[in-house]
């Protein structure tokens, strides 16, 4: 993958966020647009707070790793289809399947400083998230999001396990300057990323 330390590039697609009764949280990323081309990955947050990210490739664990941190990064097969109201995740051990009702307050494209000093804190507000940030890599950030779906039902099993009943958890992710909605969410979203000129040492 190219450097792009010192610009800005984005991703854009769909993240669907879940919390199970086992205490099992995820947060699903579909990516259609990005530097390294479609992508899919999970932020996920055990029980005991195990923060593990899991990636398609090694260019996406690359891509994200430079940007947050995880205890552990995965890279293995994972299939992710998120289309309209429903996400489904397929790996060789984790299934997850996921149910939305309708697209909520639809928000057309506008320029950064929007997000940056009038949805930022609205949406802190409403939503309890960040929608402007930098990460502790020093990479900043803009989460633009155009919609948002409340999720109704959710499923999931990992291995032979099943994670229980969908609930709703409110311990940060804690990878980098923001986190999902309380509420499971499924959101379409294009984030603006700005590298810094130089990397920072952490």
């Amino acid at each position: 993958m190219p450097n792009s330390r010192g610009s800005r590039t984005f991703v854009e697609g769909v993240i669907s966020s879940v919390a199970f009764a086992s205490g099992d949280r995820f947060v699903i990323g579909c990516w259609l647009q990005s530097p390294i081309g479609p992508f899919n990955d999970i932020m996920w947050i055990d029980g005991s707070g195990l923060r593990t990210l899991i990636a398609c490739s090694q260019d996406a664990a690359d891509l994200i790793s430079n940007i947050y941190h995880f205890d552990h990064v995965r890279v293995t097969p994972l299939n992710v289809r998120s289309e309209g109201s429903i996400t489904i995740v397929k790996s060789s051990d984790l299934e997850i399947r996921i149910h939305g009702g309708r697209m909520r307050s639809f928000l057309p494209p506008r320029p950064l400083a929007v997000t940056r000093y009038v949805e930022a804190p609205l949406a802190r507000w409403l939503m309890g998230v960040e929608t402007y940030g930098s990460t502790a890599t020093g990479v900043t950030e803009w989460y633009q999001a155009r919609g948002w779906r409340r999720v109704s039902s959710a499923t999931a099993r990992w291995g032979s396990r099943d994670l229980g009943e969908l609930v709703e958890d409110p311990r940060p992710i804690a990878v980098g300057f923001s986190n999902p909605p309380k509420l499971a969410s499924i959101v379409p979203i294009k984030v603006t990323i700005e590298y810094p000129v130089e990397p920072l040492t952490v």
